[in-house]
């Protein structure tokens, strides 16, 4: 996706080919709650999809979504609020992103979960046997099977039971407004011809940027290299209209990596396996940074070693803990788990130096802190051990077009577009300027807040 690939233009002369009150770009999480909350305000609401199917990066993702003060974590048990939740945020991102944002999301991000399983019946539940690097309180919340595509395939069902329509095989090419006024979009079918939609607001929860190495390059270059295991829709169009439209952006260098990639696989492995007390070791078998820092800070440590591939290790009482992720039931289907009752037979299946990962293992201070800083629970590995080699991975963009507290975008001088939203992908989130902020669970936070508030933010 190029510059000349999308365009801005003045309305069709002849008018548009159909018209609706709120016109929703994508039908990944932010799409479809979007379009569940603009229905429940009154509009009439029409999704449109670039793919055959809603998917998006939310389909590609264990489907978690962090919130702090929930009636279910309550039921849990667990304490927590919107002031601790954001604090966890700022920590992370080193107080790079703007308060009033962060703020926005960590107070909303508990009535979004309520609404959702009291109005919808979306069966949420905590992850209650394993932190995520970053939060001070257990927080992520979930689908039964820990799978984003069950999240979509739920949001998606929401939408047709409501009669909410969603059209897909529709590419958004030209975005059409007159001044700051946005009139509406033309698509393109799956068979190249167009079609033009009309409408009275716009909501763009379409996609960020990483799948156009372009952008990529231009943006991030620290991770162009890394394999790109998002969305292949998420070519950067909301980006390049804001070049167009004079919208501000903001944070274009901030990423989702994943660090924990099995490889050839292209599967994602949970982080449960390294917070639990697993490890990451390099092809010489020695581990080679802090593993507590978090998923998206493994991409970058992990494409530096040898070959940009490592290894988590961990053993059977961890892999028990992950399976609760498909993924990981997955991974273990096809073989990416090795396993083994020796750390020097674990490290003949990896093909790792059979003495070094041995030693590595044995020098594992079991409730205490190691040289990288990383302090360790008082469970020690032990057998039967398991491994999975793993690449480094660029998962999604977390920059994007500016918003303010109604989701709507914001012009260079500081004034909002009044009926043009935005969310998800196409939105800038809560990561702080580059990979090293990222906190569990933001991307999919800021799609279901924003969503939510576009949805129900009348023009």
């Amino acid at each position: 996706m190029t510059a000349a690939s999308v365009s801005v233009a003045p309305p069709p002369r002849g008018g548009f080919d159909i018209d609706c009150q709120t016109l929703i770009v994508g039908a990944g999480a932010c799409g479809l709650i979007a379009a569940l909350s603009a229905q429940e305000a009154g509009e009439e609401v029409l999704v449109i999809e670039a793919d055959p199917l809603p998917s998006g990066s939310t389909a590609l993702s264990a489907g978690l979504i962090p919130a702090a003060g929930t009636a279910i974590q309550r039921k849990a048990g667990i304490e927590d609020d919107a002031a601790l939740f954001s604090a966890d945020i700022q920590a992370k991102a080193k107080g790079e992103n703007d308060p009033a944002l962060v703020g926005l999301l960590a107070v909303n991000a508990a009535e979004v979960i309520d609404w959702l399983s009291d109005r919808y019946a979306l069966p949420f539940s905590v992850v209650t046997d394993f932190d995520y690097p970053g939060h001070s309180r257990r927080r992520m919340h979930g689908l039964p099977t820990r799978s984003g595509a069950e999240l979509v395939d739920a949001l998606r069902s929401a939408c047709e039971t409501a009669g909410i329509d969603i059209v897909c095989n529709r590419r958004a090419t030209v975005l059409h407004h007159e001044g700051r006024t946005l009139r509406g979009v033309t698509v393109t079918r799956a068979d190249g011809g167009t079609e033009s939609i009309g409408c009275g607001r716009l909501i763009l929860a379409c996609n960020g940027f990483g799948g156009n190495r372009a952008l990529v390059a231009r943006h991030m270059p620290e991770i162009e290299n890394g394999l790109w295991f998002g969305h292949d829709g998420n070519r950067g169009e909301a980006v390049l209209w804001a070049e167009s439209l004079g919208a501000q952006t903001r944070h274009l260098g901030a990423y989702q990596g994943h660090g924990n990639v099995a490889h050839p696989h292209g599967i994602l492995i949970t982080w449960a396996v390294i917070t639990e007390g697993g490890v990451q070791v390099n092809r010489e078998g020695r581990r080679f940074w802090n593993e507590a820092q978090g998923y998206s800070e493994a991409a970058r440590a992990v494409l530096a070693q040898p070959g940009a591939e490592a290894f988590a290790i961990f053993d059977d009482r961890i892999a028990g803990i992950a399976r609760q992720f498909e993924d990981f039931k997955r991974a273990e289907a096809v073989g990416a788990i090795r396993r083994a009752n020796t750390p020097e037979d674990l490290a003949q299946a990896l093909g790792l130096p059979p003495e070094t990962l041995a030693e590595t293992l044995a020098d594992l201070p079991w409730g205490g802190t190691d040289g990288f800083g990383r302090r360790f629970g008082a469970t020690p590995l032990a057998a039967p051990y398991c491994g999975v080699r793993v690449t480094g991975a660029l998962f999604h963009t977390q920059g994007g077009l500016v918003v303010n507290d109604r989701a709507q975008v914001l012009h260079h001088d500081g004034t909002p577009f009044a009926n043009l939203f935005a969310g998800g992908g196409a939105a800038c989130g809560v990561s702080g300027s580059g990979d090293a902020g990222y906190l569990s669970g933001n991307g999919l936070l800021a799609a279901a807040v924003l969503g939510r508030i576009a949805g129900r933010s009348g023009s």
